[in-house]
Order: C-alpha cells, then structure tokens, then sequence
C-alpha cells in the first residue's frame, strides 16, 4: 500500500506506515491542482488543513480509502462526498489541547501587560516609558470560553490557576456538567457582555459561521480582551474591524484569519493581509496554537497512528 503525507506532522506517522508495510512518499504542501495530479496512486492521505479537499480532489483519489488528520479541524474536507465514495476521513481531536490553550493564555498575557507594544517601541523607537504601559492582573479577572470541548476545558483549567473566575458557553453541556468541569454555563449573551476575556475554541459550522459579529462586539465591555484561536470565520473580521476602531473592546488577537491561506503560497509561507494590520491593538500568529510544537505534533500523530491502525487493521 502507498501513503501520501503533504504537510509537517509527527515523525511517528512515518516511521509506523514504514514498519507496516506502506511505503511513503512526501510533497510538502501540493497545490490544489498538484494533489489532483499525484492522489490517484494512494490508498491512504495524511494531511492537515492545506489543500481544499473537494470533489475533483475526491474523484481523482480513484485507490484512496482513508484521509487521516493529524489536526481537529474537517472543515476544509468535503465529507459528504467522500462518505459517498467510501473514503474513510479521521481526525485527532483533542491531541493538541494543551498547546492551543498554552499559546492562548500566552496572547492574554501579552495583551494585558501590553508586552507585544512595549517590545516594539523599545526596540524600533528606542523610548523607555515604563509608565506607559500600565496593564492589569488576571487574578479575580472573568474570562468567558465559547465551547468547552477538551481545548476550552483545558483554558479554564489553567485560568483556575490564575485565580480567574471561569464561565463559558457550550450547548453539548447542562449546568451541572458544567460545574463539574470548573465553569459556571452561561448563556452567549451574558458571555459576551460581562467577561473581561472572551476566547472562542468552539468547530467552525454552519452555526458558528459569524458567531461574533457587530451585535455581538455591540455588548462587549469597552476594556475587553477578545481571542479567536479556532478558525478564521467564526469571528466577523469587518465587525472587528470597526470594534477596534471605535474603541468598543481594548484588543483582539487571534491564531486564524478567514483569509490565512492568501495567495502566491510558497510551500507553506503564504502572503496575507487584513485591515485589521493597521491597529497596534490587534495581534496576530499564523495558525500555530495547535501545531506549533513538538509535543503536540507528536500527541496528534500517535492519535493519528490509532486512526490508521483500525482503519487497515494493522498490529
């Protein structure tokens, strides 16, 4: 059997396809066009976000029986189809909680002390203000986490730590279960308009497609601190805008961007832009909560590896 791997994942997933038999080719990061070229000769696909994974893709894979993600997120896979076709598609949800709500609590801390800004103007403008950059402390702070999978529940662990006062939304849960995972479950709109942080983890679907969005930056506090750390599309990026503009919420800063794969990519460095560059209080990173260690990429392809394992039966 032949194994396809077009992105960075866990060394793992190689050396297992290897001492079972696969043998393994790599591209890193085809095109659209260039995975329709090359998938026809694979029985299996792993991969992580990049490239669109539609129906000429589908029809193409004309010996494929799995696509595995050593990633959470299946939205940019077509898997109405590929069930139709028959073509087995697994993901790794939870292998990089950790590390998504680590990177998380990171961008928190460097928005409520200012660090990012403070940096900057050293370094370029050589100007040592130290009374500038008054920030505040998170202990007794209420941070509010949309969706309470195993990535939020891991955020409000760490924010328990902080001494912060945990609420979140989440409709797979009632309010005990809630309470016994550390939170108190609160509705969107009190969410929205009563926590000093607001940080989404919660799948991009139809449902959540705007999720934050004019009304909802309308009822924010003024001094809010917002996260996106899930996927590009759940935060209305123009509403942002205009939030930031009209000083609605103190900062945003985000992981994702509705537009992160932008144009003229070469082999994983892609050119974007947003009108959301021109604030000193937004900050940005390109999609690396969740991959963007080692431990992680290695916990998401051991999962990857047990996906595998059952799908071809093997030892």
């Amino acid at each position: 059997m032949k194994a396809l791997i077009i992105d960075q994942v866990s060394s793992h997933i190689k050396e297992y396809l290897l001492n079972h038999g696969f043998t393994v080719d790599e591209v890193f990061l085809p095109t659209h066009d260039e995975l329709v070229e090359l998938i026809g000769d694979y029985e299996l696909l792993v991969m992580r976000v990049d490239p669109k994974i539609d129906r000429e893709v589908l029809n193409a894979a004309k010996k494929l029986v799995a696509i595995t993600l050593p990633a959470a997120g299946t939205n940019h896979i077509d898997l109405n189809y590929a069930e139709e076709k028959g073509i087995i598609v697994t993901n790794a949800s939870g292998g990089n909680s950790n590390a998504v709500a680590e990177m998380t609590f990171c961008k928190i801390l460097e928005m409520a002390r200012h660090a990012i800004n403070a940096n900057n103007e050293l370094k370029n403008e050589h100007r040592w203000n130290k009374y500038k950059w008054l920030g505040f402390e998170l202990k007794g702070k209420t941070i509010g986490i949309i969706g309470y999978g195993q990535i939020g529940q891991r955020v409000g662990h760490i924010a328990r730590g902080f001494d912060m006062n945990v609420i979140a939304c989440d409709p797979l849960y009632n309010d005990e279960q809630m309470a016994a995972m550390g939170a108190k479950k609160v509705s969107l709109d009190e969410l929205i308009s009563t926590a000093r942080i607001i940080t989404i983890h919660t799948p991009l679907d139809k449902t959540t497609v705007g999720l934050i969005s004019t009304r909802e930056f309308n009822m924010m506090r003024p001094d809010a601190l917002v996260l996106n750390m899930a996927r590009g599309k759940i935060l209305d990026e123009e509403a942002a805008y205009v939030a930031l503009k009209e000083k609605k919420v103190a900062a945003i800063s985000v992981d994702v961007l509705a537009s992160e794969l932008g144009s003229a990519s070469v082999k994983g460095e892609s050119i974007v832009d947003s009108p959301l560059f021109e604030f000193d209080n937004f900050t940005i990173s390109p999609h690396i909560a969740g991959g963007g260690t080692v431990e992680s990429l290695d916990a998401l392809g051991d999962i990857t590896i047990e996906n595998i394992s059952r799908i071809f039966k093997l030892n």
